[in-house]
């Protein structure tokens, strides 16, 4: 898997000029959780770019993993695409607010996908603070999803992937994730970047999220009965929503 790669832009001999939508995977998860959404509508009338970020799919930074350099990255490979649109998920929701607001970025619109908007969204990343060592963290975390699998089996994907990121990347950005959470509010940096649209299910997130919501005019798509990784298990019913909300 490449840093950036086109699940759509080409096929059949050609090469199809399309609007382009960055995809960024959320906390430890790689750009695979996108591919389902090769096969919609989606796809059809989009080129969809699914980004590796450093230490999860692509090579670590040398320096600290932090939301700011991540945001950094993604706004390099919106300039170097063109691209308009981003979708983020989860914490990467953070990351796709930081890249829209780097000089002449490209960003206009972030499709946040039950995206960080209060502290508390940081349910993953953010015990990431409760650990001294990357290593006793990712043994931690990943025998937390390990025993969460067992009553959601979609969780068994995630927990796969977490395995292969880089330790050290992945206890940085849980830590990075945790302190920004705590100085500000994410909701009202994602709100401040870009023209924004929140796609979420009730169910999935925490009260103070849902407060925040109901306070802020932020525009929002609810999912019923959807789960965290829409893309994975729903493809069609995400990609219909994404589809409306962009007209």
């Amino acid at each position: 898997m490449t840093m950036m790669t086109s699940i759509n832009n080409e096929q059949d001999g050609f090469v199809k000029d399309l609007p382009t939508v960055l995809l960024l995977a959320g906390f430890g998860d790689d750009s695979s959780m996108f591919t389902g959404l090769l096969g919609t509508a989606l796809a059809d009338s989009y080129d969809l770019l699914a980004i590796d970020l450093p230490g999860f799919g692509a090579p670590r930074l040398q320096s600290e993993t932090t939301l700011e350099k991540l945001g950094k990255f993604v706004a390099a490979k919106a300039k170097e695409s063109g691209a308009e649109i981003i979708i983020g998920h989860s914490v990467a929701s953070i990351i796709a607010s930081l890249a829209a607001q780097e000089a002449d970025c490209p960003i206009t619109t972030i499709l946040s996908l039950e995206g960080n908007i209060t502290a508390q969204d940081a349910y993953f990343s953010g015990s990431a603070a409760k650990f001294d060592d990357p290593y006793i963290f990712r043994s931690a975390f990943l025998a937390r999803l390990e025993e969460m699998s067992k009553s959601q089996p979609m969780i068994a994907r995630y927990c796969r992937v977490v395995s292969k990121a880089d330790p050290i990347a992945l206890w940085e950005l849980g830590n990075d994730a945790h302190h920004f959470s705590s100085k500000q509010v994410p909701g009202e940096v994602l709100v401040s970047a870009a023209n924004v649209v929140y796609l979420y299910n009730p169910d999935n997130c925490p009260k103070s999220s849902r407060k925040w919501l109901n306070e802020n005019s932020v525009r929002q798509v609810v999912l019923d009965n959807a789960t965290h990784w829409k893309s994975v298990d729903q493809p069609v019913l995400l990609a219909d929503n994404i589809m409306s909300a962009l007209e």
